[in-house]
């Protein structure tokens, strides 16, 4: 039984990795095919692309009964996306900053993480939690657009978004319309069938260890939902594009919270795990408020400090599998 769970994880983990990355391409390439604009391609192709492995996998442990499971990922995954995500990008190319990016788009990190946690310790989360929550991305994602529009207009678009525009080093995105659906299409049937084998698998690996499965939703599972996020931000960096890999970890995190979770509670009411409650939410917020820090201090993120962030991301999946 642990070696079917074992091929079952590695399987998934596979799948996500590999669809994540063809739906990727395929969102991309009707964004070109489209004509949309840089700041819609880096806040809605680029960001909710990679946070679909987030969503599939939190949706399939709702619907299943695992909360536990859904809730630990996107926690998990939101350290991982500053900490071992952003801390890869800058080893590899230092990251430029931008006030306005901290002002809006890490300020709505901040806000998203801080209403969470509100949530969170004042008791269940049921379904009107997850409406504000969807309806705040909403508002985030119009107010984006309008805000760099007329920033557009004035001229005032910083370079380190305009690079967002350059996805093309990425590499290849389909040219066609029915090539990039067919693309999407697959990218997607693959997150499904990736999401089932990802949480069945780690799920059981984790009961026969004795471990709980807030944890393994916080690392394992987090970690393997990343990996889209993981891929693009270091094909980005090594290409210069490091603003991408940025924009893409902020918008994720602001998706991972106000969509996977918003459709999570949706689904069922959402106790949070005691020992996420004492621990994991904190961390998550202490991670957003040093991230904020760092980009305010030099305007960007120093290789040092990128690898003091892998540090700290090591030092807390240690500190998860200590009794």
């Amino acid at each position: 039984m642990t070696l079917v769970a074992l091929a079952q994880t590695l399987g998934g983990f596979l799948f996500l990795f590999a669809s994540g990355e063809l739906l990727l391409r395929g969102a991309v390439g009707l964004a070109r095919i489209f004509g949309l604009s840089p700041l819609l391609i880096g806040l809605t192709v680029v960001a909710a692309v990679t946070s679909m492995p987030e969503l599939m996998v939190t949706v399939t442990a709702g619907l299943g009964g695992l909360t536990d499971v859904g809730v630990g990922n996107v926690i998990g995954s939101n350290i991982a996306n500053i900490l071992l995500i952003l801390g890869a990008a800058a080893v590899i190319r230092p990251i430029p900053t931008h006030p306005r990016m901290v002002r809006r788009d890490a300020g709505a990190v901040l806000i998203a993480t801080a209403l969470f946690i509100g949530f969170g310790v004042t008791g269940p989360l049921g379904w009107i939690h997850g409406a504000v929550m969807i309806a705040l991305l909403g508002f985030y994602l119009w107010f984006s657009c309008r805000n760099e529009v007329a920033a557009v207009s004035r001229d005032e678009t910083p370079g380190a978004e305009a690079d967002l525009a350059d996805l093309t080093d990425l590499g290849w995105t389909p040219a066609g319309t029915g090539l990039a659906l067919g693309t999407v299409a697959a990218g997607a049937g693959g997150l499904v069938l990736g999401s089932d084998l990802l949480v069945e698998g780690a799920v059981t690996i984790a009961r026969a260890a004795g471990i709980s499965e807030s944890v393994i939703g916080l690392t394992l599972i987090a970690f393997g939902t990343s990996l889209p996020e993981l891929a693009t931000a270091v094909i980005a960096s090594r290409h210069g594009h490091t603003a991408l890999a940025l924009g893409n970890a902020l918008g994720s995190n602001i998706f991972n919270i106000l969509l996977v979770l918003g459709v999570l509670v949706m689904i069922a009411p959402v106790q949070l795990a005691a020992e996420v409650l004492r621990f994991d939410i904190w961390v998550m917020a202490g991670v957003v408020v040093a991230l904020i820090l760092v980009m305010l201090s030099g305007r960007r993120i120093s290789r040092l400090e990128g690898g003091l962030f892998l540090a700290l991301y090591a030092a807390y999946i240690g500190i998860q599998f200590t009794p």
